[in-house]
């Protein structure tokens, strides 16, 4: 009977694992399409700072994924939902807060749920991907308001930044090997 009880625990920590990782597939798929728009609108600094947190999505999308796999389950690999297209600049970060709001809302009953069923990894991994999350939130409602306060003065001001995100090539095809 314990074993079962152990099993059940179990597969509810990896099912809010799962809904998490959806998540932040959606979040990766929906930022990177922000930077291309972002970039293209010649918004270069804060196209390259969504691809920053878009990549920092990615990082908790593989967390959560070697975390299933350490419980013995098995890694989504749809996002829960679709992304939104075609956004304004001025669009883009009051909808990214809000994203990320939602997000931390339920990361945190998400938390909740690996406590109550005895799994305090699952919940510590939560905890710290929640302090990146908040980190999100704070940077594009920061900019929300800075568009809302001073909108075409803040705007000129990052025309014609550039884009990059001072990445490394890195990578299976690219390599420091190759080099």
């Amino acid at each position: 009977m314990a074993k079962k009880d152990k099993s059940e625990r179990r597969k509810k920590v990896i099912d809010v694992l799962n809904k998490a990782r959806a998540m932040e597939m959606l979040a990766i798929t929906q930022y990177m399409n922000q930077h291309y728009n972002l970039d293209d609108m010649d918004y270069g600094e804060l196209a390259g700072k969504v691809k920053l947190i878009a990549i920092d999505e990615m990082r908790h999308a593989e967390m959560f994924a070697e975390r299933i796999k350490e419980l013995g389950g098995e890694p989504v690999s749809e996002p829960d939902g679709r992304v939104t297209k075609g956004q304004k600049v001025d669009v883009v970060f009051p909808f990214d807060a809000n994203l990320e709001d939602h997000t931390i809302d339920t990361y945190n009953q998400f938390l909740l749920v690996c406590r109550e069923n005895g799994d305090s990894v699952s919940m510590k991994l939560f905890e710290a991907i929640i302090d990146e999350e908040q980190i999100h939130y704070n940077y594009f409602d920061n900019v929300s308001d800075h568009i809302k306060d001073l909108g075409a003065t803040y705007l000129a001001k990052i025309a014609g930044t550039p884009s990059s995100t001072g990445l490394a090539p890195k990578g299976f095809a690219v390599s420091p090997e190759a080099e």
